[in-house]
C-alpha cells in the first residue's frame, strides 16, 4: 500500500464503536476514533468531506440494509466498516450468517472506494469476554480473509493488549472512553501510511488494585447503570438505536 495518499473524503459504516461512544465532549454528545481521524485527514486535504452514518446497538444485517447502499453511493476515498461485535456478543448468534453478511457489505462497500479499512475490534479483558473469544476470533478469521480478498487495510486492534485494559474503557464496560479512541484514531492513521503521532500500542503502567469495596460498588452501580438496562431491552426486543438517526448522515465538508 502507498504511504501519505491524501483522501479527500471518508464516510464511516458501523454501530457504536463507531458512532464514538464513550467518548463524551461537554455538550454531551459523542465524538470517538472517527471523528479524530477525520479531523486529521481533513488537516492535509482542503475542501475534506465527511459522513458518519454509525447509529449505536445496530446489528451486522441492519448495517448491511441501512448504511452500506448510502455509503455506496457517496463514492468517498476511504470507507471504514466495522460491524458484527453486537451479533456475536449476544447469548444466542448464528456466527456463520453474521460472517455472510459481513462479506456483503466489503463487496458492496469495496468497489465504491480507493481504500476500504476493516478491523479486528478491540475487547475490554475479562472472564465475560473471554466466553465470547472464539466467536469474535471466527469471525476476525473472515475479515482477514477479506482484507485479503478486496485489498483491504485490516487493522489488528484485539492483539493489542494496551487496547484491551479495563483502564481503556468507560464504566459501562462496553465502549472504550477518550483514551481508547485516540489510541484507535492513531491505529488507524498510522495503518493508512501515515507518519505516527503517538504509540498508540504502548503499554500501561501496571494497574494498581482496588479494593474489595470499590470493586464491588463498581459492580452494583455497573449493574445498575449498564446491565439492568441493557437486559431490559434485550427482553423487550428493543435497541439503543431504535429511531436514532446517524450524526452525519451525508457526506459535507468537514467541521471540527
Amino acid at each position: 500500500m502507498q504511504t501519505n495518499i491524501t483522501y479527500s473524503s471518508f464516510v464511516a459504516v458501523g454501530d457504536s464503536f463507531t458512532e464514538g461512544m464513550s467518548d463524551r465532549l461537554p455538550n454531551g454528545t459523542y465524538r470517538g476514533w472517527a471523528d479524530l481521524l477525520a479531523g486529521r485527514l481533513a488537516a492535509h486535504s482542503p475542501g475534506f468531506q465527511y459522513a458518519n452514518l454509525a447509529v449505536r446497538g445496530k446489528l451486522i444485517g441492519q448495517i448491511v440494509e441501512e448504511q452500506t447502499g448510502p455509503a455506496a453511493a457517496m463514492g468517498a476515498d476511504l470507507v471504514t466498516l466495522v460491524g458484527g461485535l453486537n451479533d456475536v456478543l449476544r447469548p444466542k448468534c448464528d456466527v456463520g450468517r453474521v460472517c455472510a453478511l459481513l462479506e456483503e457489505a466489503v463487496e458492496r462497500l469495496a468497489p465504491t472506494c480507493k481504500r476500504l479499512v476493516l478491523m479486528r475490534s478491540p475487547g475490554r479483558r475479562g472472564p465475560v469476554f473471554a466466553r465470547f473469544e472464539p466467536r469474535m476470533e471466527r469471525l476476525f478469521s473472515v475479515i482477514d480473509d477479506l482484507g485479503a480478498r478486496h485489498d483491504a487495510t485490516v487493522v489488528d486492534l484485539f492483539a493489542s493488549q494496551a487496547v484491551g485494559d479495563p483502564r481503556m474503557w468507560d464504566e459501562d464496560r462496553l465502549h472504550l472512553n477518550a483514551e481508547g479512541h485516540r489510541r484507535v484514531a492513531e491505529a488507524i492513521w498510522q495503518a493508512l501510511g501515515h507518519e505516527p503521532e503517538a504509540d498508540w500500542n504502548a503499554p500501561l503502567p501496571p494497574a494498581v488494585p482496588a479494593g474489595w469495596i470499590a470493586r464491588r460498588t463498581s459492580d452494583v452501580r455497573f449493574a445498575r447503570q449498564h446491565l439492568g438496562p441493557w437486559i431490559g431491552r434485550r427482553l423487550t426486543g428493543r435497541s439503543s438505536g431504535d429511531g436514532r438517526a446517524p450524526k452525519r448522515a451525508e457526506l459535507l465538508p468537514y467541521e471540527d
